[in-house]
């Protein structure tokens, strides 16, 4: 079942650019989807408690390595997973070293619909344009198969 989710991406037809997002990561740093244009960026709503997330944290973090210079880079957002501090100590003790930001109402209206699903992926391609969306885990693999083929 993983690797049927992790091999596919769905694609959901948007046009017209994405609402510009405006987030506080935990280092207090504004993540906005304008600064990146030029880039693909996938924002992942995950959490603690979330066995799958689990799961997915390092093929986030690795895909995020190998193209935050360049091309890509990740944006985790925590969702009911506690502190501030048990969300900064939890991405520091899984070597999280994307962005994270800490998930509430207001974040998540940023995006549209309530996340009621964990994990949850949305990819904007480099216009800033939302062009892919993921309930359930996704992998590097996938992530850059898709951005290959665009």
């Amino acid at each position: 079942m993983r690797s049927l989710l992790s091999g596919l991406l769905l694609v959901w037809s948007c046009s017209g650019y994405a609402a510009d997002f405006s987030l506080e990561d935990l280092q207090g740093k504004t993540q906005r989807l304008a600064d990146y244009r030029g880039k693909w960026v996938l924002v992942n709503f995950w959490g603690t408690w979330c066995p799958p997330c689990l799961d997915e944290i390092p093929e986030l973090v690795s895909l995020h390595n190998a193209h935050q210079d360049k091309d890509l880079l990740v944006i985790g957002i925590a969702i009911d997973s506690g502190s501030r501090k048990k969300v900064a100590d939890f991405s520091k003790a899984h070597g999280i070293s994307y962005p994270v930001v800490m998930g509430n109402r207001k974040v998540t209206a940023q995006f549209g619909d309530e996340v009621d699903v964990l994990p949850v992926s949305y990819l904007y391609n480099p216009k800033g344009e939302l062009v892919s969306f993921q309930t359930g885990e996704v992998t590097r693999a996938s992530v850059e198969a898709y951005i290959q083929k665009k």
